[in-house]
């Protein structure tokens, strides 16, 4: 289905389903509540443990030099007598009653704001359990979840999936290295796929190699030598290509031993490490031609980012006694976060046709694509302007920007 895109979707319609200032107003009061509840309950108890130590040192305190006894059995009858007076379990009990009341309070209106049952948002679909199978078993062995993945093919009488998991079990051996501070496997790999890296304009071979160099002068000893030797090995052949980084790390030689007292001291944040292995990650999805982000995951994000509009659709047509799932396009705007903002097949919403080489999907600037067709025929030229279908700003065909898959 083509969601149409519109710049002023109907006002009951277009606006995403928000926690609502009532609910929120209830949440602030449990908040409250909560927050009063648990200083109470700490005070009441430094006050008991208060009394209970003062007890503790009277018993234990030596007899008076008059000759008298300390007697215990009256010491403890007078903490008991202060404690029933005190009343900690009475103040206890009217503190959670005022958080349970509350909170009481808080469910009641979340179940009275949010519908629970979405049957109304979506269609009757007939799925292959094939299909449906092999998206949930690659999306576990693609989170590394190796082992749960191998019994849910089993349990699935699915057999053949297993075949999914021969591709990540490299790149989750890569991540395992680096995070025991092994960069060898990781390195191994960009420099096989080094062609690859470069036509996609990637400098990960220079990061892991940066790395490396960093973590080798941390070390006692010769770390100066050992670091400058590395350096002519490795980080002169892509000297041709990363000049400015290599002279920098030429610098971080003069620091050899205490780099963290120096001008390069960010090269040592742990962050780096964390960076480049979420890059090592993108990179080897992309080498097997996958996304890095699980579709599984994307699309269940997507789809309960767009529920409560989905929801308030199918009730506003069902007042109108229409069907909204027989519909080819929906009449609103769906909006999603911009992690969801990008296009695996770009359909243009003028035209109805397939993006293609030939017929590319082409931007404006007033951020709406449309395909280079569609916008060649509304400009009937290439320097008169035309209005976008969508809103009202004007562009010529010179001013769009052809997109890329």
């Amino acid at each position: 289905m083509i969601i149409m895109l519109r710049e002023k979707p109907f006002s009951e319609l277009g606006q995403e389903m928000e926690l609502t200032t009532t609910i929120k107003d209830v949440f602030d009061r449990v908040s409250k509540k909560q927050r009063l509840s648990s200083s109470k309950t700490q005070e009441v108890i430094d006050l008991v443990e208060q009394e209970i130590e003062q007890v503790l040192s009277k018993i234990q305190q030596p007899p008076p030099p008059n000759g008298g006894e300390t007697n215990p059995k009256a010491i403890l009858a007078e903490l008991n007598a202060k404690l029933k007076e005190f009343g900690p379990t009475n103040q206890l009990d009217s503190s959670q009653k005022d958080l349970n009341m509350a909170l009481g309070k808080y469910t009641k209106v979340i179940d009275k704001t949010f519908i629970t049952d979405i049957a109304k948002a979506y269609r009757s679909v007939d799925f292959d359990q094939h299909t449906l199978n092999q998206i949930i078993a690659a999306h576990f062995y693609r989170q590394g979840l190796f082992d749960l993945g191998d019994l849910f093919t089993t349990e699935a009488h699915e057999p053949d999936l297993v075949s999914l998991k021969a591709p990540f079990l490299e790149m989750y051996a890569i991540l395992e290295a680096m995070r025991l501070k092994n960069l060898e496997p990781a390195l191994n790999w960009a420099r096989t796929h080094r062609d690859q890296l470069l036509l996609k304009g990637s400098s990960l071979e220079m990061k892991l190699h940066r790395l490396a160099f960093v973590e080798m002068l941390q070390k006692g000893g010769d770390a100066r030598a050992e670091a400058l030797a590395y350096a002519r090995t490795h980080l002169a052949p892509l000297a041709r290509t990363h000049m400015a980084e290599v002279q920098r790390l030429m610098g971080c030689l003069l620091w050899a031993g205490r780099l963290d007292a120096s001008p390069y001291a960010e090269l040592l944040s742990p962050s780096q490490w964390e960076l480049l292995e979420n890059e090592v990650a993108r990179e080897c999805c992309g080498a097997l031609g996958q996304s890095c982000e699980s579709p599984l995951h994307v699309a269940i994000g997507a789809g309960v980012q767009g529920l409560p509009t989905l929801l308030k659709l199918a009730n506003v047509m069902a007042a109108k006694r229409q069907e909204w799932g027989a519909m080819k396009q929906l009449p609103i705007a769906v909006e999603l976060g911009k992690e969801y903002q990008f296009h695996s097949v770009f359909v243009c919403p003028v035209s109805r046709e397939q993006g293609s080489e030939e017929n590319p999907p082409m931007i404006m600037p007033c951020g709406h694509v449309l395909c280079r067709g569609s916008i060649m025929k509304l400009s009937k030229s290439s320097n008169r302007a035309f209005k976008c279908p969508y809103c009202p700003m004007e562009a010529t065909v010179l001013q769009c920007r052809q997109l890329h898959f």
